[in-house]
């Protein structure tokens, strides 16, 4: 028997403005005289959701922003209840939906500790039994009898995503808390959630934009579009249809974007383009495939002792590689007027993904700066086969090898 049920479950909720005090009156009175009242927009949250859970499950459920994501786990947490359908969980729930949120300021962090347990309805005697688990986990043993109003933020939710973890339950829900804290916090709530997947064999849902982290701890994920159920099956699968769709939207977005150039004046880039192996001009590049990139630039005055230089960077401006000319090129001078020059990538490494291209000129004896740019140029690489890789960048060119393992 499944330890979650979710059928035919559909949420609204009334869009539109707040109502007026003559619009409350009118209607009011049309009420009374048995007209239509007039109604605001009904918006479907969720629309029409079924799915199962087993117990011990690690399912994922990602979409985009209003897909529905919080507000179905608002319901299994019984937050929310439903327009239609209905929600069965057979056994206890630990929700960690907006960490913190719980926790009041007035009160110190010990006194805190056991007031979410109450909520929860965890009875004291063994809220005390792990008490010194949860205040070692938190890393706030000096500060746990000062008031939380004290605390900054990031120590806020350190105290409540200690002891909602510490706290034993059937069914765990996580919605976007695994990133609390600084980077050593954050470790140590990815290991301990390791441990009660791998470990205690806990039934989890958890909610998250870190797809590489739903795909690792996760045994299935949901993906909700709008309200709805997308997709539902096997973690890589899912996970890379969802990179799929957000590399079409993130390209259609950045490409209105403006690119960040500055320049001494002596030349204009007028155009970069990219060539596939069969010498068709693309926007798509496809992973481990021959490319070459050109630039057409428009040179108002003589340079000398030119250098070229590009590289690729992601959306957010992690430089991934730079090529210069110098070692491949010598040009001594670039009259006025119209040049293209281009640059031949063997074997494109890239791995699937949006990415951007910066590209730079130096002249002179002094090999000063007369052109640079970033984000002047966005294009989508794509996977000629199915890619297994998505942790990183680059695929190594690289051959496992073993002298002692007999097949």
């Amino acid at each position: 028997m499944p330890i979650i049920e979710v059928n035919y479950l559909t949420k609204e909720y009334q869009l539109g403005h707040l109502t007026s005090l003559k619009e409350t009156a009118l209607n009011t009175l049309r009420r009374l005289t048995f007209r239509p009242v007039q109604k605001r927009e009904q918006f479907k949250a969720l629309d029409n959701i079924n799915f199962h859970i087993e117990e011990g499950e690690v399912v994922g459920i990602i979409g985009h922003n209003g897909a529905g994501k919080s507000t179905l786990l608002k319901h299994l947490a019984n937050i929310s209840k439903p327009t239609k359908g209905e929600v069965i969980v057979r056994g206890s729930v630990a929700p960690l939906i907006e960490v913190g949120a719980g926790v009041n300021p007035e009160l110190t962090g010990r006194e805190n500790i056991f007031l979410n347990a109450a909520i929860l309805g965890i009875p004291k005697k063994i809220v005390r039994q792990k008490l010194d688990e949860i205040i070692d986990f938190s890393n706030l043993e000096q500060f746990i009898d000062t008031p939380v109003k004290r605390y900054s933020s990031g120590m806020t939710v350190k105290l409540g995503f200690s002891i909602a973890t510490s706290m034993d339950a059937d069914i765990l829900i996580i919605d976007e808390v695994l990133a609390v804290g600084d980077l050593a916090f954050q470790r140590k709530c990815f290991d301990r959630m390791e441990d009660m997947i791998k470990r205690q064999g806990k039934t989890v849902l958890l909610v998250s934009h870190n797809i590489r982290q739903v795909q690792r701890l996760c045994s299935r994920v949901i993906l909700l579009d709008h309200g709805q159920i997308d997709t539902d099956g096997e973690p890589k699968t899912v996970c890379d249809m969802f990179y799929e769709k957000n590399d079409r939207e993130i390209k259609t977005n950045i490409d209105h974007a403006q690119s960040s150039a500055i320049g001494s004046g002596e030349i204009e880039l007028v155009d970069i383009h990219f060539l596939d192996q069969l010498g068709h001009r693309v926007n798509c590049l496809t992973y481990d495939q021959n490319c070459s990139i050109h630039f057409r630039i428009h040179v108002l005055q003589e340079l000398e002792n030119v250098t070229f230089g590009f590289g690729f960077h992601t959306t957010d401006f992690l430089y991934l590689t730079t090529h210069n000319s110098e070692e491949q090129l010598s040009i001594s001078t670039i009259p006025p007027g119209n040049h293209e020059i281009s640059c031949q990538v063997n074997r494109l490494p890239l791995l699937p993904g949006i990415y951007s291209i910066r590209f730079g000129i130096t002249a002179g004896q002094a090999a000063g700066t007369i052109f640079y740019g970033e984000s002047l140029k966005h294009f989508q690489v794509i996977g000629k086969i199915p890619i297994t890789i998505r942790d990183g960048f680059f695929a190594l060119d690289a051959n496992w090898c073993s002298d002692n393992i007999k097949d």
